[in-house]
């Protein structure tokens, strides 16, 4: 193949015109497939499927003395605790088990500092007149929107081959308006980078001018290697409390792709001074989370060993269709010179940065021939990507010839919108 840049203008109008008609014999089909989400497809969820069944008899409700039934422990059970802590390489103690969605906890975390403070706030964020996050672009398009949700000003600091550009992050954090940071460290969303130990080092000896700082460290991916061996990673509560910033971490994760992402359980891991001081807070909305469904995952994962067994298992359903997105990639765009993209070893997601100017036009072609994706832009602060450039793929979900057909349909849009950008 030929680089569409190299091309004649006779040679790109010939090749548009067969590219189309592609697109026209795809776009027929009446396709409708859904990428949008890096949602666990259908074969995952049946891997867990058995999990329901055990909590049975009476005494099988009892953890620790507790009855998992009954209303108490807002901060979870003790026993969800260490396998949290288990998982993560923190302490028990550290460990807030919640609800189903680890989102929900760091929203409350930033509703809390927005509405009290928090431990080391001189007052409530809300009586403040600027609050500013930073916000590591490409990422999760969810945490942008949490923070925009409360009226921050979102900053956006550029993501390198090593995690955020750290000489960009301290000199940002010498404002006191600065008052968090966003963070998927391991399996970055939707890069799939994982940040160095350097990057780690110097988030964890940071200085912020702000002495409410959160460093908001989701943990998404932690044990979720679909194409690697498992590859630990170093407890970041441990590290700020050695660099004396014990209160500034806020670490997230849950089991929402390693069982049930609507109804797993999910952890937030803080000092315990913090979590002195937001417990009482949490306390006034909600007595306590659903402690049957902690004990259940408890009883059904067991420990972080047992708990990577089964993400070996999960990663043999994703790893055959990471490879069959990567595969297309590389047999009909890499040649063309039109797209760059990163190759995961793990997380649920394919970053791919087209030619500039062409991202949307890419996926508005997609919709119209039946593939639905995640929107251009989405994957920086405001939903504005100032390139036009990254698009965020998802191959979880769609079955394996769904996945195929819609795999095929992104490769002829990608390749119409360049031809279009470089001019036909």
């Amino acid at each position: 193949m030929k680089r569409y840049a190299e091309m004649t203008l006779a040679e790109r109008t010939a090749e548009y015109a067969a590219v189309k008609a592609s697109y026209e014999a795809q776009k027929s089909r009446g396709l409708q497939l859904d990428m949008s989400r890096g949602k666990p497809g259908r074969e995952q969820l049946d891997l867990v499927t058995d999990m329901a069944g055990v909590l049975l008899r009476p005494e099988d409700f009892i953890s620790d003395g507790i009855d998992s039934r009954n209303y108490g422990n807002v901060d979870g059970l003790p026993a969800a605790k260490r396998l949290f802590a288990d998982i993560l390489g923190c302490r028990p103690e550290e460990c807030f088990v919640g609800g189903n969605a680890s989102l929900q906890l760091m929203y409350d975390a930033v509703a809390k500092a927005y509405t009290n403070g928090l431990l080391h706030s001189e007052k409530p964020w809300c009586k403040l007149d600027t609050v500013k996050w930073l916000c590591p672009a490409p990422g999760y398009d969810r945490h942008f929107k949490v923070s925009q949700s409360f009226g921050m000003e979102l900053i956006t600091v550029p993501m390198t081959p090593r995690g955020p550009d750290m000489d960009k992050v301290e000199e940002l954090i010498r404002d006191p308006a600065v008052k968090g940071m966003w963070n998927v460290p391991k399996y970055s969303n939707p890069d799939g980078i994982v940040y160095s130990d350097e990057t780690i080092r110097r988030l964890a000896a940071m200085k912020p001018a702000a002495p409410d700082f959160m460093l908001m460290w989701d943990n998404a991916y932690c044990i979720h290697e679909f194409d690697a061996p498992f590859r630990p990673f170093p407890d970041i509560l441990r590290l700020c409390r050695e660099n004396g910033n014990s209160d500034m971490v806020f670490e997230f994760a849950s089991t929402s792709k390693i069982t049930f992402p609507g109804a797993g359980i999910a952890v937030m891991a803080t000092s315990e001074a913090n979590l002195a001081y937001l417990k009482p807070l949490i306390n006034v909305q909600i007595i306590s989370y659903d402690k049957v469904n902690q004990l259940r995952h408890v009883r059904y994962l067991k420990d972080k060993e047992h708990t990577l067994a089964l993400m070996r298992r999960h990663a043999e359903i994703l790893r055959p269709k990471f490879r069959a997105v990567l595969d297309a990639l590389d047999a009909t765009v890499a040649p063309l010179g039109i797209a760059e993209y990163h190759r995961p070893v793990g997380g649920y997601f394919i970053s791919l940065n087209a030619m500039p100017g062409t991202a949307k036009r890419t996926l508005e072609l997609c919709k119209e021939a039946g593939v639905t994706m995640t929107g251009a832009g989405a994957t920086f602060p405001y939903g504005v990507d100032p390139q036009d450039s990254n698009i965020r793929i998802a191959p979880s979900l769609p079955p394996a010839e769904e996945l195929r057909q819609a795999i095929a349909v992104f490769c002829t849009c990608l390749r119409l919108a360049a031809l279009e950008k470089l001019g036909i």
